[in-house]
């Protein structure tokens, strides 16, 4: 059976990084690696995810140079990007590694559901779901997992300060579709609840047609930056 690593970009995340770590010891227990790559957190991120990881590492802050060192860290055969706000579903570990055993699988992600406050937010994880089931492009709340070997053809994350999970998605295309698994992982929706929902999704929307159209991810980065990023 291959082996999982699991990679969680973190930065300033002391509240919630213990809980997170936690959840994935059973995977830890059947046999996954956990990196931490910490982004050069202020508070106790690095000190409070040492004794709950295989591995806490330090990088460069930004979420794509944070996971493509967690990557060069990793050990696995299949590596799994994991938001710190994130929860896997239990099985998740199996499912990942049963399922890229068919050679026609080298990518893929989950179904996502948004645990916030708002009611808009089930419309938004149903909306997120759908576009990349028809896309094939996958964001990072949907936990991105891909082959070692995909992983290195595709030239890992762009080192771009946003839409790095989008930038891979077309890479990871040009090798396969993903495999979607429908079975959900459960993301924050403190992002939609901080900055209210109906703002950040017209945010979005304006910033991923933006990039669509050519925009540089670094001005599409400066225009997010009021909205605060997520490990």
């Amino acid at each position: 059976m291959p082996r999982l690593s699991i990679i969680v970009p973190v930065l300033d995340e002391a509240e919630g990084i213990g809980r997170a770590l936690h959840a994935l010891s059973p995977f830890r227990e059947r046999g996954a690696e956990v990196i931490v790559a910490d982004g050069g957190s202020s508070d106790r991120t690095a000190e409070l995810a040492r004794p709950l990881a295989d591995k806490t590492i330090t990088a460069p802050r930004g979420r794509a140079a944070q996971m493509n060192a967690g990557a060069a860290a990793a050990e696995g055969d299949v590596l799994l990007f994991l938001h710190a706000d994130t929860a896997l579903p239990p099985e998740a570990d199996v499912m990942i590694l049963e399922s890229l055993r068919d050679p026609s699988w080298t990518w893929g992600r989950f179904d996502v559901r948004i645990d916030g406050q708002s009611v808009l937010l089930p419309l938004v994880a149903f909306m997120m779901n759908w576009r990349s089931l028809a896309t094939g492009i996958a964001t990072g709340d949907q936990a991105i997992f891909v082959t070692r070997e995909a992983f290195a053809a595709a030239g890992g994350f762009p080192d771009v300060p946003l839409m790095e999970d989008i930038a891979l998605s077309k890479r990871l295309k040009r090798i396969g579709r993903p495999l979607c698994l429908a079975v959900k992982v459960t993301t924050s929706g403190r992002r939609w609840d901080r900055q209210g929902a109906i703002r950040t999704i017209l945010l979005m929307w304006r910033l991923r047609l933006a990039y669509f159209f050519g925009a540089e991810p670094a001005a599409l980065a400066r225009r997010y930056r009021p909205v605060p990023r997520d490990g």
